[in-house]
């Protein structure tokens, strides 16, 4: 049995973080729903930059949306749109074999938006109504100004996957928004099941303690933030609240294990999927470190459900000078930042090949 599958079944959804035309084109996409596990799909400017810059796949829809008027953030929305909606269509089998649980694809509102409520709200309901995909969670980054934006999102019934989350806290206040626009729901008389995920990114974690963390605990940063998250995500499911939501038919917002590939060479290339294997939980997973781990990963077992030894690693990082809160505030305000210069960059291409195509 492949290790993918092997995770599937341990009960974790393996999303991949990547989309482009070949990928559609090529069945490769199907193959990989197919053989590899795969259940969903998400997608961020950075990838959508990648896949228009270095290819011609886009040029001739690229050309008929000038002809017809657009550019800009538009004519790219009408790109993705049209990507994620194939993808969309392959996954529906799963998502309509879940009852709408699983096999998803997320696009996200403007980063230029990620400190701003109410453009957040106004771009999150326009994404959705716009690309009118049933299996489609848009994307609104779990900022202290975006965090109003999900809770009003939810209570509109707009499927939803919380971005640049980087540590328990930031991901028990994404969950307690989500909690709110469900309570309120079901205060108004709604349906409560609006599907969400918290999307919790890990390997920047090691990126950014490289040069300080002692070569013992190289590497083992991102993993215990992972775990440690990991057992709020638990208790949290545990909880009163929950489960009083849960009996009126609420589903629960899944913790989305995010920036999963590798970056340092002398470390193992599948060190974030080994190491967070978790029932009812998600690892969006770059196409390099899927590959691999369906190569020649394997599943070891479940994180322990009190996170395992996650203390004890972060205990140890404090002590060598790491504080996680002020690191976890900083990573997340990086991470705002590259989106927005990704963004910048993707539009800037899009224009380009306008411009070439004439």
């Amino acid at each position: 049995m492949k290790a993918t599958r092997a995770l599937h079944d341990l009960g974790q959804s393996l999303w991949l973080d990547n989309i482009t035309r070949e990928l559609l084109e090529a069945g490769t996409l199907k193959r990989y729903i197919d053989e590899l596990s795969v259940t969903g799909l998400t997608s961020n400017p950075t990838i959508f930059n990648n896949a228009i810059s270095r290819s011609n796949a886009y040029d001739e829809d690229i050309q008929k949306l000038r002809a017809s008027g657009l550019s800009g953030e538009i004519l790219f929305g009408r790109l993705a749109i049209q990507d994620l909606t194939r993808a969309a269509e392959l996954f529906e089998p799963i998502h309509r074999r879940t009852a709408g649980f699983d096999g998803f694809v997320s696009l996200e509102v403007s980063p230029l938006v990620a400190y701003d409520t109410e453009k957040t709200l106004v771009q999150a309901q326009r994404v959705h109504k716009k690309a009118s995909i049933p299996n489609l969670l848009v994307k609104i980054p779990g900022t202290k100004e975006g965090l109003p934006a999900i809770e009003e999102a939810i209570f509109a019934g707009i499927p939803i996957n919380v971005t640049l989350l980087f540590s328990r806290e930031h991901y028990l206040a994404a969950a307690n928004a989500y909690l709110r626009g469900i309570e309120r729901r079901i205060e108004a008389g709604r349906s409560p099941e609006v599907i969400s995920v918290a999307s919790l990114f890990l390997s920047r974690w090691d990126v950014a303690v490289a040069e300080k963390a002692p070569a013992e605990l190289r590497n083992r940063l991102g993993v215990a933030i992972g775990r440690q998250t990991y057992q709020a995500y638990r208790d949290l499911l545990e909880s009163d609240r929950w489960q009083r939501l849960a009996n009126e038919g609420a589903r629960p917002q899944r913790l989305l294990f995010a920036s999963t590939g590798t970056n340092d060479p002398k470390a193992s290339d599948i060190l974030y999927v080994r190491g967070l294997a978790a029932p009812n939980t998600i690892n969006t997973i770059p196409e390099k470190t899927l590959l691999a781990f369906g190569d020649h990963g394997e599943v070891a077992g479940a994180i322990p459900r009190d996170g395992g030894d996650a203390q004890q690693v972060l205990t140890a990082f404090t002590r060598a000078g790491v504080d996680p809160d002020e690191l976890a505030a900083r990573l997340q305000k990086e991470g705002a930042e590259s989106f927005v210069a990704s963004w910048r960059d993707l539009m800037g291409a899009v224009e380009s090949k306008g411009k070439q195509l004439g």
